[in-house]
């Protein structure tokens, strides 16, 4: 009697102690910044938000029209403005491909329109996952023409601007593309109309140094990048090494060169509430 009291029961048989247990690729994911691991369902019904420690994961263009603009109504513009490789850059055209398989988007921009508590609005997001956000010259055109269309139709314009920079493999083609799009901000502000500028992770080079800067109110995401140059080019360059919160959002704020930083859960409602003040 006691010794059936007293048997172990085999619950788990493990028959091969070398195999590694079989998890589907991408099921969870590590936190750069605590180290915790997050179930992957877990992370996106969070907004793509570390629930440990608040570290904000990149957020796809589409998710973030969907978390920002009134359910149906986006409507895009623009979709089928493609880089048709300018200056014939060898292997430029399998890079494109291998970033529209990567990101699910032909360009590294979406552009539109769309209400936000019914507040009609022109918004472009940039996808970080297509050439790291890159600015080329479809990019540029697309931002111009939602731009204009802004001017137009007397519209507020948002744009979320995620880059590492112009793109290299388009040269001059690319970087004339900061003075394009600067210069129909320039008639959308002449006209008396509002621009904001949302910065996320990261937000440097040339979409710094035009048109993210330019918002008549400057938002950004918390902890997010925002330079021109990278941080070992300038540590190199100067030969000291910089403080950890170098190039950060809340850097930024501190200093004045950005208005005000808002949590991603908050963005929506902080944005209809400037445009009740001061677009409508």
């Amino acid at each position: 009697m006691l010794k059936r009291f007293r048997k172990k029961n085999d619950y788990i048989v493990v028959k091969n102690y070398d195999k590694k247990p079989d998890i589907p690729e991408g099921m969870w994911i590590k936190c750069p910044e605590c180290s915790k691991i997050i179930y992957a369902e877990d992370l996106e019904t969070s907004n793509m938000i570390c629930p440990s420690c608040h570290y904000i994961f990149s957020l796809s263009a589409r998710k973030r029209l969907e978390n920002i603009l009134d359910e149906g109504s986006f409507s895009e513009m623009n979709g089928d403005i493609v880089t048709n490789n300018p200056l014939n850059f060898e292997g430029y055209d399998v890079k494109l491909k291998k970033a529209e398989e990567n990101s699910g988007e032909n360009e590294s921009v979406i552009t539109g329109t769309g209400r936000i508590n019914g507040k009609e609005v022109c918004i472009g997001v940039m996808e970080s996952k297509f050439m790291m956000g890159s600015l080329g010259s479809a990019t540029g055109e697309r931002i111009t023409r939602l731009t204009e269309y802004a001017t137009e139709n007397k519209l507020p314009l948002i744009l979320f601007c995620a880059s590492g920079g112009a793109r290299m493999q388009e040269g001059i083609v690319s970087l004339m593309q900061m003075a394009k799009v600067s210069a129909a901000i320039a008639k959308h502000d002449e006209a008396g109309l509002l621009y904001i500028s949302v910065l996320t992770n990261p937000t440097t080079g040339g979409v710094t140094a035009s048109f993210a800067m330019q918002g008549d109110v400057i938002i950004a995401e918390p902890k997010a990048t925002v330079g021109f140059a990278g941080r070992r080019v300038i540590e190199n360059t100067i030969k000291e090494k910089l403080p950890d919160d170098f190039q950060s959002s809340e850097k930024s704020l501190e200093n004045g060169f950005v208005d005000m930083i808002v949590q991603r859960n908050d963005m929506k409602e902080k944005l209809s509430d400037i445009l009740s003040v001061l677009a409508f």
